[in-house]
């Protein structure tokens, strides 16, 4: 594994790989950007197969959140953490303080938060070691409902764009992961009268959804050839790829998931194809905003209403692409890499 070229390739700044025995804490700090900002990303816990697929993750989740701070129009950078382990563990305060004193050594440069296999009582723990932490009870707590509301705000964008009509109302769309922003996004969705399909590898939390929404549950390889408007993942990433997309019988690709796509090249097979895609560092962008405002002081209601202004940043997204022709990731990260090297050229990197 070539460490210095898979971090050259997309210019990252710093990754720190962290090791407590103690209590078996194996950690891994990836620094995309500080143009715009300390770097902000939550911590990922989970059971990678190996040792370079959560350096990959980590690489590739903290470029993300670069580009998902400049889109939105954050102040902040793009970091990542991943922990390396079974995420149902016990041993959380060791863990979990272990990783605090980890990101303390770099004295604001990241701030953690909670991901996928992680809480706000893990933040807790990392409270404890740093102050560098958000998503803390009391505090913006869980962003779930937050990126929720973002994701749904931008279906109904990509529905504007793709049918004429932002009315969700007898539209379907099938939700791959009904965990926490997947349940806010059902019930958003079934708000406005969506018809859901539904998927999951825990089967509790879709008979949750199946009772409360009236969604239908279809088999985890399913999900792909379901005959619907949108098609929402909102689990782990990659699953538009090259076994999936002949599958697809979406018109849209709008989820809370990040790096839906397993390649750039999946992309451009959406955008030759009809598909429309709502960039995932996008449309997820609610979780990054809820925590930006706990930061700022924000109230709840202002942190909602950001989140709500993806449906607008969405729409100029979707108008560049077709003025200029390119699939829509491409005219994100155009956006994106516009507004940092605007803000670079008038300060340096945060320290």
């Amino acid at each position: 594994m070539e460490l210095f070229s898979m971090m050259g390739e997309h210019e990252h700044e710093q990754i720190v790989v962290c090791h407590e025995p103690s209590c078996g804490y194996k950690g891994i700090i990836a620094i995309h950007n500080t143009v715009l900002g300390p770097a902000l990303g939550g911590t990922r816990f989970w059971n990678y197969a190996s040792d370079q697929e959560a350096f990959v993750d980590a690489l590739r989740l903290s470029r993300g959140m670069t580009y998902k701070a400049a889109v939105a129009g954050l102040n902040l950078g793009g970091g990542k953490s991943v922990i390396v382990g079974d995420p149902k563990t016990t041993r959380r305060e060791e863990i979990f303080r272990a990783h605090g004193r980890f990101v303390e050594t770099l004295k604001g440069r990241y701030i953690t938060a909670e991901d996928v296999g992680t809480s706000p009582d893990d933040m807790e723990f990392v409270a404890m070691e740093t102050e560098h932490v958000t998503g803390r009870h009391g505090a913006s707590g869980d962003p779930s409902p937050v990126t929720a509301y973002g994701v749904y705000r931008g279906i109904k964008a990509a529905a504007q764009a793709k049918f004429g009509s932002d009315d969700l109302a007898g539209r379907s769309v099938s939700v791959q992961g009904v965990g926490h922003v997947g349940y806010y996004l059902c019930q958003y969705l079934a708000g406005e009268g969506a018809q859901l399909v539904v998927t999951d590898i825990d089967q509790e939390r879709v008979e949750v959804v199946v009772q409360e929404f009236g969604a239908r549950a279809v088999g985890l390889n399913e999900i792909y050839g379901v005959e619907v408007d949108v098609y929402a993942p909102s689990a782990l990433g990659a699953t538009i790829n090259d076994e999936t997309i002949p599958q697809l019988k979406a018109q849209i690709v709008a989820g809370a998931a990040n790096n839906v796509l397993a390649e750039a090249r999946h992309g451009d097979e959406l955008h030759r194809r009809g598909i429309l895609y709502a960039p995932d560092y996008v449309i997820n962008a609610g979780g990054l905003i809820n925590v930006f405002g706990e930061l700022n002081g924000w109230s709840a209601e202002r942190s909602m209403r950001k989140a709500g202004d993806i449906y607008t940043t969405l729409v100029d997204i979707f108008s560049l692409a077709e003025a200029e022709n390119v699939p829509t990731y491409v005219a994100a990260d155009r956006i994106a890499e516009r507004r940092i090297e605007s803000i670079g050229k008038i300060q340096s990197t945060w320290v």
